[in-house]
């Protein structure tokens, strides 16, 4: 097996803003291909910089273990993940570009697409949202209607963040999700929740600090509206955690290190009577390919990396207002530009 790989920075329509500050107009990526014979597998893993792994990161650990990347006797993705976990403990973000690779290796050796390897039917999958960065209350309207969408993710985390939602509604009737990313405190967060709930939102990700899970337990208590857990919901680890501290999790393929763990993870989440949310972390149409392989097993998607770039990486997957279709036949479904 050889592997191949190449950074890129795709740029956003808009800066992209959440609570805390921080703002990005290019996305980093790494893309890795896993060619075995006749076959390619893509994967990739984008760079989120409050997780303190960058791309050259990944890079310079695949330098280091190019050769036991590369001599794995490769059979079935869950077993070179298992190998790759333990090749690259502390690197989750690499560990998934190298699994997604692996498993559309995989379904192109078998002519099969990831959810029909799964056993799963393409039938009620839900449909994706589209995400409104933190800006002016003025921006915020103005990217809204420029982008009509049936369901909005708005990010917040601000002084204004009863202002801005009462601004949108004016605007839209769409089903509204409120990412605060960690952004408030218990006391905010009870108030505004409250007030969010008059204004039709649907649920709250991650309101408080991800560690604060005696408040969380509290506002699970108090709060009218679900809650799902992110920056709390990292790993296969944290799942049981986030019983009685919120009603569903958002998972993340790239944080919690690939396709393998997130099937564990669902699977978790439904002993555990937990909804289950899969998110963004703006990747291009090849991770974004791999969130799609799941909507017949999940709730809730977030998957708009390639509507919010200006640039992609790769072509399969299509989004009709909000309605997810994936066009390839085999692994991912996508073909690599």
């Amino acid at each position: 097996m050889n592997i191949h790989y190449k950074k890129y920075e795709l740029p956003f329509q808009y800066p992209f803003s959440i609570s805390g500050g921080r703002t990005k107009t290019h996305q980093p990526t790494l893309m890795v291909a896993l060619q075995l014979g006749n076959y390619t597998g893509f994967g990739e893993a984008p760079a989120i910089a409050y997780y303190n792994i960058t791309v050259e990161d990944m890079i310079a650990d695949i330098e280091k273990k190019k050769t036991f990347i590369e001599k794995f006797a490769f059979t079935d993705p869950e077993r070179y993940w298992h190998y790759l976990h333990h090749l690259f403990p502390n690197n989750p973000f690499l560990v998934c570009a190298l699994d997604m690779a692996g498993w559309d290796l995989f379904g192109k050796m078998e002519k099969k697409l990831l959810y029909q390897l799964w056993q799963t039917k393409w039938e009620n999958t839900p449909v994706t949202d589209y995400t409104i960065g933190i800006d002016s209350i003025e921006k915020m309207v103005e990217k809204m209607k420029a982008k009509p969408w049936p369901i909005y993710k708005i990010k917040l985390g601000t002084d204004e963040d009863i202002a801005i939602v009462k601004a949108l509604r004016e605007h839209t009737d769409a089903v509204l999700r409120i990412d605060a990313n960690a952004g408030w405190s218990l006391d905010e967060a009870i108030h505004k929740i409250i007030q969010l709930k008059e204004l039709g939102v649907e649920y709250i990700e991650q309101p408080l600090a991800k560690d604060s899970w005696d408040d969380m337990k509290i506002l699970y208590q108090k709060s009218v509206l679900p809650l799902f857990a992110d920056e709390s919901c990292v790993a296969e680890r944290d799942v049981e955690k986030c019983v009685g501290h919120f009603h569903g999790i958002n998972i993340k393929l790239t944080k919690c290190s690939g396709i393998t763990p997130a099937l564990r993870m669902i699977k978790k989440a439904r002993e555990l009577n937990l909804q289950v949310m899969m998110g963004s972390m703006n990747e291009s149409s090849i991770g974004s390919a791999a969130i799609a392989n799941f909507l017949p097993q999940i709730d809730h998607v977030d998957m708009d990396g390639p509507l919010l770039q200006t640039e992609d990486l790769a072509t399969g997957i299509s989004f009709d207002f909000g309605k997810v279709a994936i066009k390839g036949k085999a692994g991912l479904g996508i073909e690599v530009m």
